[in-house]
């Protein structure tokens, strides 16, 4: 079952959710309206699965930065979400899609317990110009059916997510280096 906006808002009123910085005006039907965060990471060389990614960080500037095809970018949410009681659901929005950006395609579950800014994985069909703190997707949240199992007891490894973040596959593959 799916949180309505009212209800997220209840959630956050009494702790079940957290949402930092959180602004009411971004709630809509049934999700939380997320922002794009201040920061890129632009993945430009090629990519091994069994080695740590090379990325350079970019802040992206108030007059915007243009994302260009063929070019992996790995971004992070502005605001900082967190359950320990719902399982968070995370999307592009139709706007984004309609600029033929692609974000965040392989991941978006959010565990409970999980209290992150979300990784994005950001691809572009053609080059378009992206700005810090626009309107990026819609976050929705989840009841969950079962006992609750929380990321922070189970110590996964991106537990202690900050902002973007490389893969980290590397650390379970043989031959794999840190």
């Amino acid at each position: 079952m799916i949180l309505t906006g009212p209800a997220i808002a209840a959630a956050r009123a009494t702790g079940e959710i957290a949402i930092e910085p959180y602004d009411p005006r971004r709630l809509s039907p049934n999700a939380y309206d997320w922002r794009l965060g201040e920061t890129l990471h632009i993945c430009d060389d090629a990519l091994d699965s069994a080695q740590p990614t090379l990325a350079r960080e970019l802040n992206i500037p108030p007059s915007g930065f243009v994302l260009h095809p063929g070019v992996l970018y790995l971004g992070s949410t502005y605001e900082r979400t967190s359950s320990e009681r719902y399982a968070q659901f995370l999307n592009g929005s139709r706007t984004i899609g309609a600029l033929g950006i692609w974000v965040h395609v392989s991941a978006p579950l959010g565990h409970q317990g999980h209290a992150i800014r979300w990784t994005l994985e950001i691809r572009a069909a053609r080059p378009v110009r992206v700005y810090p703190r626009m309107t990026f997707g819609k976050l929705a949240f989840l009841h969950t059916l079962g006992a609750p199992a929380s990321y922070q007891e189970h110590g996964l490894k991106y537990v202690t997510s900050r902002g973007a973040e490389t893969s980290r596959l590397y650390e379970e593959l043989p031959g794999g280096r840190p």
